[in-house]
């Protein structure tokens, strides 16, 4: 096992950074860019994560510490933010920026009182899950996105790059 608290904590740390860095002050050229029909846009992907930061992480730990593997975790819509009122990106950065600090903090708060990473849980999809899983898909969720929102940027220029697309290991693969 490669998981460490410490680690992950510093990694969700840096997400909202790493986000800010890329995305603040683009045009919406860029912001609006989609890899197809029925795909994210880089704005629906923070979206995405803001939802998940209130209705998804957190709330599952929360499921199992208080009642472990008596309560199956509440469902997560992954596509509740498409309802949502586009808004301006800095915006959405800020409002990512605090929920994942006030989480991680929380997450920092509980280690205090010795978390326990083995706990475990029930997914209502995948069955029996550790506090240490859920931590670990966390961060893998966000790198998941990351990647997603620079694959759909780099396919905004997939035929303005010629006949270099065939190095550029972005644009050939989804």
């Amino acid at each position: 096992m490669n998981f460490n608290l410490d680690e992950a904590l510093d990694m969700l740390s840096r997400t909202p950074r790493t986000l800010e860095s890329l995305l603040s002050g683009l045009s919406k050229d860029w912001l609006h860019s989609r890899e197809g029909e029925g795909t994210w846009n880089p704005v629906k992907v923070i979206e995405h994560l803001i939802e998940a930061e209130k209705s998804n992480w957190i709330p599952r730990l929360n499921v199992i510490l208080a009642d472990g593997e008596n309560t199956p975790f509440p469902a997560f819509d992954r596509y509740a933010h498409l309802n949502q009122t586009e808004r301006q990106i800095e915006q959405a950065l800020a409002e990512f920026h605090h929920v994942r600090m006030e989480n991680v903090s929380y997450i920092q708060r509980m280690t205090h009182s010795s978390l326990d990473l083995e706990k475990k849980g029930v997914h209502p999809e995948f069955g029996i899950v550790q506090v240490s899983e859920l931590l670990s898909a966390w961060v893998v969720h966000d790198f998941t996105h990351i990647s997603q929102i620079v694959r759909v940027m780099a396919e905004r220029y997939r035929t303005d790059v010629g006949p270099w697309s065939a190095y550029l290991g972005i644009l050939n693969r989804k």
